[in-house]
């Protein structure tokens, strides 16, 4: 793709709830692409839906797109500070008439569409308040005011070639006289996009296809105001596991929800960038990887499907390949939150020895558990079970060899573990099993000779010596 002006993306989401999973993806594509041609990303809050938009929802956007790493070049500019610049172009467009009141009332223009639809024809406003030469419009009816609608044109089609669907092409005979300006005077939705879009330089309009049908619209105007037209780019939605629309049903879809369920936020990138997107067959990549690679030419026709395994799956793969530094780092606030404390171990070692076999930070919290909470003695159940005297003798045995360690590892205790084994003539599951019971309460845990080596001499001898 040859592009010679600067490129400016948008992301425009309306801030009556959090950032989903669509949106999410969405924008991760125009950031991509304004990040691969080395242009300019912005970030516009869609507020004109004044009793649904809230501050809360504008923050949770932003902390959404912050923990994708997908900071706004510019912005965010909000729709509801610009009121005035939309009356200044409306105004303009009464007197150029490409756009023109109607007083028709919300019943009579039902009735228009009734009728048309009786007749087999698209429902729609018949243009009785349109002008037109030779026209004679009737006066206006008293103490009613007027919607401002776009004059769109009759005649020929509306054309643009799709970044992801191709050409696309309407009918401007199907195309109805779009509302511009509410009977209160605020502006509607297509005409506020037409006029970011013109007053901010975008270039290229990469969003969700349920907007295709917008688009026509838009174009439109924005040939009435003589502006240039960017390039569209209409990417078919994200299905949930069942092949229906992703809704809450399939699980959490706000990806601050995949936050707190502890998915890395370079795991997430990784898998949105690959619902409806691919390079080769590259399954794993990085953030910088994905801008480098980036094209719209691969962009799927088609809808994707949210695979929860999948993003396992990957995630599991980001949280191997990272260092145990910074995964204590992000695991510590988990462990406190669960009423652990992570000072109580070196919780950097509880990570190498838990991330090859944890899914999510989650996981891994939920493992650092054993070793950052008080001890629990296992159940008398359990002990009964287990601890048998036969059992107990083996483990003072084991007690024995490793308090004569010099060096308390996890490779001292492996030779401390078959010392043990050798001077019993016993298999490992007679010593293994008696001893985790013994030393975490718990009768299954991860390799015994880490976990007695993090644990630490003191505690491990102790809880040994008590039996």
């Amino acid at each position: 793709m040859t592009i010679t002006t600067p490129v400016r993306t948008r992301f425009a989401p309306s801030p009556t709830g959090y950032l989903h999973l669509g949106g999410a993806r969405t924008a991760l594509f125009s950031w991509a692409f304004a990040r691969h041609h080395n242009g300019t990303f912005v970030l516009r809050v869609e507020d004109t839906d004044i009793e649904r938009s809230t501050p809360e929802a504008v923050q949770a956007i932003i902390d959404g797109m912050n923990w994708l790493g997908m900071q706004a070049d510019e912005g965010p500019f909000y729709q509801m500070q610009r009121i005035e610049r939309y009356r200044e172009i409306i105004a303009k467009m009464l007197e150029e008439g490409t756009a023109y009141y109607c007083y028709s009332s919300a019943e009579e223009v039902d009735a228009m569409r009734e009728r048309a639809r009786m007749l087999g024809m698209k429902p729609r406003y018949d243009g009785t308040w349109r002008p037109a030469p030779g026209k004679t419009l009737g006066a206006p009816p008293e103490g009613r005011s007027p919607v401002v609608r776009f004059k769109c044109p009759q005649e020929g089609a509306t054309s643009w070639d799709d970044l992801v669907k191709g050409r696309i092409s309407f009918d401007n005979g199907e195309l109805d006289d779009l509302i511009i300006a509410r009977a209160d005077g605020t502006p509607t939705y297509n005409f506020c996009v037409v006029v970011d879009d013109w007053d901010m330089q975008i270039t290229h309009v990469i969003r969700g296809d349920d907007h295709v049908n917008n688009t026509p619209r838009q174009i439109t105007i924005l040939q009435a105001l003589g502006a240039t037209i960017p390039e569209y780019g209409h990417v078919p939605m994200i299905l949930g596991p069942d092949g229906e629309k992703l809704s809450k049903r399939h699980g959490a879809v706000s990806i601050m929800d995949y936050d707190a369920q502890g998915y890395l936020p370079e795991a997430m990138v990784n898998y949105l960038a690959r619902l409806g997107w691919s390079h080769g067959d590259s399954e794993l990549f990085t953030r910088e990887q994905f801008v480098e690679w980036f094209d719209t030419r691969n962009l799927s026709k088609s809808a994707s499907q949210w695979d929860p395994k999948k993003l396992n799956w990957v995630n599991a793969h980001y949280i191997k390949q990272s260092d145990n530094a910074t995964l204590a780092q992000l695991v510590a606030p988990r462990v406190a939150q669960s009423g652990a404390d992570p000072e109580a171990t070196d919780l950097e070692a509880v990570m190498g020895l838990l991330k090859d076999r944890s899914e999510t930070l989650n996981d891994l919290a939920e493992g650092a558990l054993l070793f950052c909470s008080p001890f629990v003695p296992a159940p008398a159940e359990l002990q009964a079970e287990v601890l048998t005297d036969e059992a107990r003798a083996v483990l003072q045995s084991f007690a024995q060899h490793a308090e004569a360690l010099d060096e308390w590892t996890t490779e001292s205790l492996a030779q401390a573990i078959r010392d043990t084994l050798a001077a019993n003539g016993i298999k490992m599951p007679k010593l293994g099993i008696p001893l985790r019971v013994a030393a975490t309460g718990r009768k299954q845990t991860p390799a015994i000779d880490a976990v007695l080596a993090i644990l630490g001499r003191e505690k491990v001898l102790r809880r040994l010596n008590e039996l």
